[in-house]
């Protein structure tokens, strides 16, 4: 039952010598069992102001006793708390009585001096403070201490007090708890560590963690430890707040004041560690667990375990896993996730997957999680097709995709250019309510980045009519389709309706358009956008003054790119080594080797670092001057600075030294990047190819050509067109035209230079007959024969003697629109080619 008690200031008024006895009050006979009737009423507590007179009968309503009344008899009955109680519990059944906290704060100090009586106490709190008409919580403190102080009590063992502290926790009421709290400490009074624990429990689950550690430092102040499981909430208080290192002080603090420590204080702060990657650390405090007996608990090998993957050291992770299985643990879903995403991060995907089947078997139930992991990284290295074997498995588990796991898959199809595949997903994610704005926003992108704006802005139309509002990034993805396309107009009109939209467009928004205008050659509308840019307030980005040094590059005005760089540093700009590398590449592109060296010294100077791609564009730029001996000098420089040469690096030095027909050095660099785990491509093959045909070496093309098939890289058409070439001038046709079969096979199309190559081996070997059959099927692909490749056939018919079919050519020539050259009329007049002439190819 509640009880409502009402603030009075009467205590100090009461003197002793006006406490009445009970029997003054109420009929013995009725005592201490009924005190539901009052034989006698005295008139000075009477609510009447007349006498009643004797003999007259009684009220019809029960008379009821004073507050000054009330507290007299519970003073009277102070050695008696249980009598006390029960005069209490009968007058407050009295109607209209109104009950104040001295009543209450009196009672509880008398129930408080006897053990029996103890429980009483804590019920009556428990109500009392459950109800609404409770004070402050310091004033009920302070009450009680006036108590005890006039009328003697014992607050040695502060008992009450605490009974109040705990029933403040107990009913929630937090703030008014940590008020009681700070008062009993103010007053010297120990709050028992139990109730603490359970107020600071309480305060971690409200998110007051602050005042959690404030509150403990008080108690520190006081001497006040706790014991372990006020260490467990202080720590678990730092991880919810993300106070990982404090967590590891309080344990460290507790280890050394010799407090014991348990099972769970270790547990909770090695989380703790692993999450501010202390791997040693970590590691430590497991062996010690274990050295003491404790098996640690799944949670802690989970803790641990995702640190070791988070920090890359997959071998302890795996170690641990071992471990965790031999204390009787099972590997649970969490710990696979971890191990299998370590797999991935080290790019080791087939072994993650082997892992998956494993753990499966196993008996663990995959999860989303794993799922999305495995899926996400299958799409990264290209693994589509288990990728969306894996999607599938799981929803035929009943397990919902979420809408990360579909963009996962749908950037893997695109990476493919799986676009049939891309929409079919797209258009489930859809029906399923699971696709978002970025969902769409990555299938634009690939749209855009194609240049296929009109499938673009279809697809734009669907996600508007879909109820999904473009985001900022859809309107950057439309602005790059019209740039991709050259529209620059319509690029520049997404931007207006960026501004319609109520968006505000943003750094790349404009350096999109910027470097739009750039590769269309229009530096002078780039620069105006970039005006336009720092007139709204868009503080450009590095991103930003890349691209206009990059765009002035790209247009053949480096010598401008100096000035503007030094404009752009007093605008706070720092280069940075992509910055320089613009630069340099232009200047190698003019030719300017000496100008893009300079460059390349002045970086260094600055004290940026040249990377690979700074390397890769000088020893371009040497090879193509001829200058071989320094683009030797900037690979030793790339390896003494401890850089690794990449595919690219490696393809420009073969291929410099293909270029000058230095195939000893050329070879030697083509079996280094073997050494170093790359993989030749199609560009390093096609330099290896024509450098060996250029030496006539037929032979060692011919085996690079078997090679790069067996290892299924393939062949492009100026392979083809050096191999057959090759073998036509060493008159192996067969062989030739057989090639030239296989690339028609693989759907690669002949331009008119590989023509060209054709038919002036066949004129070269009197096949006449087949080389005006290639003519036809230039015909055939709607290419126009240049003058040179007439010029071949003109002169091949007249050294046969076929001056009727040259004749006809040079007609043939004339209706479609070529002009005969000086050689065309110096083979009709002598009926033959100059000596200096040189079809190309031969």
């Amino acid at each position: 039952m509640r009880t409502r008690f009402l603030k009075t200031n009467i205590v100090s008024s009461i003197p002793p010598k006006n406490l009445r006895p009970l029997s003054q009050l109420f009929s013995s006979s009725l005592l201490p069992t009924d005190y539901d009737h009052f034989p006698e009423i005295i008139a000075s507590t009477s609510d009447s102001s007349e006498k009643i007179p004797p003999g007259a009968p009684y009220p019809e309503h029960p008379w009821i006793p004073s507050q000054n009344e009330v507290l007299d008899t519970l003073l009277l009955h102070k050695a008696d708390p249980r009598s006390a109680l029960m005069f209490f519990k009968q007058v407050e059944r009295k109607r209209g009585f109104v009950k104040t906290v001295d009543v209450l704060c009196l009672l509880l100090q008398i129930l408080a001096s006897r053990p029996d009586t103890h429980v009483d106490a804590k019920y009556l709190l428990n109500n009392y403070v459950l109800g609404n008409s409770a004070p402050a919580a310091k004033v009920l403190v302070e009450l009680l201490l006036e108590y005890a102080g006039r009328y003697g009590f014992d607050i040695s063992d502060s008992r009450v007090f605490n009974y109040v502290f705990n029933s403040y926790v107990r009913a929630n009421k937090i703030t008014d708890a940590v008020e009681c709290f700070r008062t009993m400490l103010a007053h010297g009074m120990l709050p028992w560590v139990p109730i603490v624990n359970m107020l600071l429990t309480g305060m971690v689950r409200r998110n007051m963690v602050h005042d959690v550690r404030q509150l403990y430092v008080e108690m520190v102040e006081r001497d006040i430890y706790g014991d372990s499981y006020t260490l467990h909430v202080l720590m678990r208080a730092c991880l919810k707040a993300g106070k990982f290192a404090e967590a590891w002080k309080y344990f460290e603090e507790a280890m050394g004041r010799g407090l014991k420590l348990d099972a769970a204080a270790y547990s909770i702060v090695i989380q703790a560690v692993c999450r501010v990657a202390d791997l040693n650390l970590a590691c430590k405090l497991l062996k010690e667990m274990r050295d003491l007996g404790w098996v640690p608990s799944e949670g802690t090998y989970v803790a641990v375990i995702g640190a070791c993957v988070r920090q890359g050291n997959l071998v302890e992770a795996l170690r641990l896993k071992d471990e965790m299985v031999s204390s009787g643990l099972p590997v649970n879903v969490v710990v696979a996730t971890s191990l299998i995403k370590g797999h991935c991060m080290l790019g080791d995907v087939n072994s993650a997957l082997w892992m998956f089947d494993e753990v499966v078997e196993a008996g663990v139930t995959p999860n989303v999680a794993i799922f999305s992991v495995l899926i996400d990284w299958c799409s990264k290295i290209g693994n589509v097709e288990k990728a969306n074997e894996l999607y599938t498995r799981m929803k035929l588990m009943g397990l919902q995709p979420t809408v990360f796991i579909v963009n996962f898959l749908l950037k893997g199809f695109l990476k493919q250019n799986l676009l049939e595949n891309a929409y079919k997903l797209l258009d489930e994610a859809v029906e399923n309510g699971i696709a978002s704005v970025v969902t769409y926003n990555i299938v634009l992108l690939w749209l855009c980045e194609l240049g296929k704006v009109s499938e673009g802005s279809n697809l734009w139309d669907k996600m508007i009519g879909k109820g999904i509002t473009p985001s900022l990034v859809s309107y950057n993805h439309m602005i790059l389709g019209h740039c991709k396309t050259g529209c620059m107009d319509d690029a520049f009109n997404v931007m207006s309706d960026i501004i319609k939209s109520g968006l505000k467009p943003n750094a790349i928004t404009y350096t999109i358009l910027i470097n739009g205008y750039f590769i269309k050659g229009d530096c002078e509308r780039a620069f105006n956008v970039f005006d336009q840019m720092v007139a709204a307030d868009i503080v450009p980005t590095d991103y930003t003054f890349n691209t206009i040094i990059n765009g002035l590059c790209r247009g053949g005005r480096v010598s401008e790119t100096k000035d503007k760089l030094n404009t752009f540093i007093k605008q706070g700009f720092i280069p940075t080594s992509m910055t320089y590398n613009c630069i340099i590449n232009g200047f190698v592109k003019e030719g300017a080797i000496d100008s893009a060296h300079s460059t390349f010294r002045e970086m260094c100077e600055s004290g940026i670092l040249p990377t690979v791609i700074t390397f890769t564009s000088l020893i371009n730029g040497f090879c193509k001057s001829n200058k071989i001996d320094l683009a030797l000098k900037m690979y030793d420089d790339m390896k003494s600075m401890g850089l690794d040469l990449d595919i690219n690096a490696y393809s420009v030095l073969i291929d410099g030294f293909c270029k000058v027909q230095d195939m000893e050095n050329a070879s030697k660099f083509f079996s280094e990047l073997f050494e170093v785990g790359l993989t030749p491509n199609t560009t390093v093959y096609n330099s290896m190819i024509s450098g060996f045909k250029n030496l006539n070496n037929m032979e060692a093309a011919l085996n690079l050509h078997k090679e790069m098939t067996d290892n299924k890289i393939p062949c492009d058409l100026q392979i083809y067109t050096s191999l057959i070439g090759g073998l036509l001038k060493e008159g192996k046709l067969s062989f030739a035209l057989d090639l030239y079969s296989e690339m028609l096979s693989r759907g690669i199309v002949p331009d008119i230079f590989m023509y060209t190559v054709l038919i002036n081996g066949l004129c070269n070997h009197g096949q006449l007959e087949n080389a005006g059959k290639i003519l036809k099927e230039i015909d055939g692909n709607n290419l126009i024969p240049t003058v040179l490749l007439y010029n071949t056939l003109i002169a091949g018919h007249f050294k046969e003697g076929n001056l009727e079919e040259a004749f006809r050519l040079h007609d043939e020539m004339l209706d479609k629109g070529l002009v005969p050259d000086d050689t065309t009329y110096d083979i009709l007049v002598n009926g033959k080619l100059k000596r200096s002439y040189t079809p190309v190819g031969a």
